[in-house]
């Protein structure tokens, strides 16, 4: 997974990411936070409680959605105008790139590469996949550079490259993330406060990811799944979740918290209704 690529003046970083699904350079699965992804922290329990009113997964929803994250992480509520973003950050992940910031040192910049290759056999990306092996885990750019990020931003035009990129969004983000929240008994709301929990912070167990936070904010509140205000919970993931942030440099920024997320909470706005007004960095967005 990744870092925060907006513009926290905390530490003053140009542009903005997200990205998990590691391995360390020996093979053994780690998370952005440093834990172990584990199913229980993001599947649904067996026997889920009733659908919420309100879907992320629906289209008009999920593109919201995708513009919220965007204006935290890029500036911008252009999402589609990610794919052929890349950079090295500075955050100990290597190279971040694409619609959620995929990272050549945590692995799904990998899975990316070669969901691409599957589709599209010889592209121009597939000759670096031992690199992307091998600098798995770290920060290293051996055997990649500016070769690398070229082939990357010529690649991004292909609609297999953007097809992979949602793919991998999907499945390791946005589609656990959803679900855990609908099994929780959230809204939309709910749902988008988690999916930018996870691409943020990774499916881990350990407390700086998403399963971590989730732990810790189920000791606190209940979620409407056990009987609980959706509320009164989402305030309290959403204070341990900064907890979270604050923990590590390339998060420790809270403004996509306190006023993006928590503006919509206030004020009741559980389903994600348009319109929807609120400021990232001190910019003005608004989605009606």
């Amino acid at each position: 997974m990744r870092a925060s690529r907006g513009r926290p003046a905390a530490i003053g970083l140009l542009t903005l990411t997200l990205t998990l699904a590691a391995c360390t350079a020996s093979g053994t699965p780690v998370t952005p936070g440093g834990g172990t992804p584990s199913a229980p922290s993001t599947s649904p329990p067996s026997s889920p409680t009733a659908a919420p009113a309100s879907d992320l997964a629906t289209p008009a929803l999920k593109e919201i959605a995708m513009e919220l994250v965007s204006s935290a992480e890029n500036s911008s509520l252009d999402w589609t105008a990610q794919y052929r973003y890349i950079e090295d950050i500075g955050d100990g992940r290597g190279y971040t790139a694409g619609i959620i910031g995929f990272c050549s040192g945590t692995g799904d910049m990998l899975e990316v590469v070669q969901r691409y290759t599957a589709a599209s056999p010889g592209n121009a990306l597939a000759r670096f996949l031992p690199a992307l092996r091998t600098v798995n885990g770290s920060d290293s750019h051996a055997g990649l550079g500016t070769p690398f990020v070229k082939a990357w931003r010529a690649a991004a035009k292909d609609p297999a490259m953007q097809a992979a990129q949602d793919a991998e969004r999907d499945q390791t983000y946005f589609d656990p993330a959803v679900a855990r929240a609908k099994a929780d008994g959230l809204r939309a709301l709910g749902q988008f406060i988690y999916y930018d929990a996870m691409v943020m912070h990774g499916p881990g167990d350990d407390p700086s990811s998403f399963g971590g936070i989730r732990a810790a904010a189920l000791r606190k509140a209940a979620p409407p799944s056990m009987g609980g205000d959706e509320t009164a919970y989402l305030t309290a993931f959403l204070a341990v979740r900064k907890k979270a942030m604050r923990a590590e440099e390339a998060h420790e920024d809270t403004t996509r918290v306190d006023t993006e997320q928590l503006v919509f909470l206030r004020a009741g706005t559980l389903d994600l209704s348009t319109p929807l007004v609120w400021h990232v960095y001190g910019d003005p967005y608004r989605i009606d």
